[in-house]
């Protein structure tokens, strides 16, 4: 059934559809940090996709009824969030034309605690994105594998840019950049052929610092960037970066993927300290981790090493290689005295 007939026959009555799907949040190694006008990012990024920490969602579609959203976290009725995704189906209404001809009733369940630093946005998001294909299947005809998938991170990408990421396995590139059919609008996956096996299999476990709702939120962080006096450095540098980014998951080169993924991380961290008016998501916590990390690292050369999102909790990725247990043992000796909770997420990256 075409959109047209399904808008357009008054006799042909669908009462309710049903759709489940699921979808892990990713971690940026080159971050992406500013903004353009409908979600086009002002440098391109490369993230890993995470295999445990994921969204659930299930998307009742009420057809014929009044447009509305009703959205459920995790049991819990989110009338904030009901609102915002009423906004976002709005937004998207030229690229799915029956998306307004209901009401939704949106169940969603994170399988990693809420304010973890683990990007539930783009988990979330991206499970709404792919609900959406599968109902578009219904109303407007199959489309290929690869066609739906990659409309799928379009789709994420209107509701939170880093979603669109999260659509695909493995290394994932957001923004036009020297990996092949890269795009502003929608994500791709890195070419598994040219990774080198030590990248294929790494643990993320991140620690959590702080737990508590951020003092600034990533939307007006991202805001922010367009009167910083660095910014322009900043998505120059981004992008300079693909060139050895490329080179090291080629040759595997760990030693210098290690410094080029902390320097990421700090340099996200420098934006936000040089933005008008500056501000610090970083912890007390979060700076005594690091210092320890490089402290271990200079001790040992065993291969553990930070990220950070746009907050306090820290990102420890460390690969499969024979010396993960001594790095674990480290971890929970050394590092878990400094979460709020003795609070950790452990995750893999395998593909």
């Amino acid at each position: 059934m075409t959109t047209q007939e399904f808008l357009g026959k008054e006799n042909f009555i669908i009462s309710t559809q049903t759709v489940s799907e699921s979808c892990p949040s990713n971690i940026a190694l080159i971050k992406y940090w500013g903004k353009y006008d409908n979600q086009i990012p002002a440098n391109p990024s490369i993230s890993y996709t995470l295999n445990h920490c994921k969204t659930n969602t299930t998307m009742e579609f009420f057809v014929n009824e009044p447009f509305s959203v009703q959205t459920f976290l995790g049991g819990n009725e989110e009338v904030k969030f009901a609102e915002k995704i009423e906004k976002y189906f709005k937004n998207i209404e030229q690229y799915l034309p029956w998306i307004l001809k209901g009401k939704y009733i949106i169940k969603t369940e994170n399988t990693f605690p809420h304010s973890s630093g683990i990007a539930s946005s783009a988990s979330g998001f991206g499970a709404i994105a792919k609900c959406l294909m599968k109902l578009d299947e219904v109303f407007s005809g199959k489309e290929s594998e690869e066609e739906s998938l990659r409309k799928a991170s379009f789709l994420a990408r209107l509701g939170s840019g880093s979603a669109c990421r999260s659509l695909y396995n493995g290394l994932v590139v957001w923004g036009e950049s020297q990996v092949k059919g890269s795009s502003d609008l929608f994500a791709v996956q890195y070419p598994n052929e040219e990774i080198h096996e030590i990248f294929k299999d790494f643990n993320d476990w991140v620690l959590l610092i702080h737990e508590g709702q951020k003092s600034v939120s990533s939307t007006v962080g991202h805001g922010l960037m367009k009167t910083n006096p660095y910014a322009e450095r900043r998505f120059l540098e981004a992008r300079e970066n693909f060139t050895p980014m490329k080179e090291i998951l080629a040759n595997g080169d760990l030693e210098g993927f290690i410094k080029l993924v902390e320097h990421e991380a700090l340099t996200l961290h420098a934006m936000m300290m040089m933005s008008e008016p500056a501000f610090i998501l970083m912890k007390t916590g979060t700076l005594e981790v690091i210092n320890k990390i490089w402290d271990f690292r200079k001790k040992t050369r065993l291969p553990l090493f930070f990220t950070l999102d746009a907050g306090a909790n820290v990102h420890l990725l460390f690969p499969n290689n024979g010396s993960e247990d001594k790095i674990k043992s480290f971890i929970e000796a050394e590092l878990l005295q400094h979460t709020q909770n003795n609070g950790v997420v452990k995750d893999v990256m395998r593909f």
